[in-house]
């Protein structure tokens, strides 16, 4: 019941700012990890691949929450999509914390780990490029900053983006409310 009277309730600027900044932060994270694979030269592991792909529903997801917090649009639809966004970040967070166990070896990858194809396939000779490629295993992490391997880094923001987006899913409006 406290459920459906959370919903009730009016948005206002606060929940307008966290669907802006979850907006532009997941954008910025799964394009950083576009950037660091196709100008780095970074080739992403299958685990890798899969940890974006909650970004990509979450990203139109927060845009659309953004439109309706900003346009007035229904307070319980805005609540509804960053309640979306939320779960999808937790998503991100089981894959990414996966992943960085993987690396550690606490437990094991799937055993199909290194089946991602990668390299420039259109232009020359189609089978010696895909000789050429040697994607990299799931167990072994591309690079490290500050101790954290991206996978690592990617649960330190998808736990941030989830807070953010729950947080602003439930709280009350401020007093800029509609």
């Amino acid at each position: 019941m406290a459920l459906l009277q959370a919903f009730r309730r009016p948005t206002g600027l606060r929940q307008t700012l966290a669907s802006a900044i979850l907006l532009a932060g997941m954008a910025g994270t799964v394009g950083t990890a576009l950037l660091f694979q196709h100008v780095g030269g970074f080739i992403p592991c299958a685990l890798c691949l899969g940890q974006r792909v909650p970004y990509y529903v979450a990203v139109p997801v927060a845009l659309l929450a953004l439109v309706s917090a900003a346009g007035r649009g229904k307070a319980a639809i805005t609540r509804l999509l960053l309640l979306s966004v939320g779960l999808l970040m937790v998503w991100s967070l089981y894959l990414a914390v996966f992943h960085a166990g993987v690396e550690w070896g606490a437990w094991p990858g799937p055993t199909d780990c290194a089946s991602v194809p990668g390299g420039d396939l259109l232009g020359g000779d189609l089978l010696s490029a895909i000789d050429a490629v040697r994607p990299p295993s799931c167990d072994k992490a591309a690079g490290r900053f500050l101790g954290l391997s991206f996978a690592g880094w990617n649960a330190i923001a998808s736990a941030l983006f989830a807070g953010l987006a729950l947080f602003s899913a439930f709280a009350r409006a401020d007093r800029f409310t509609r």
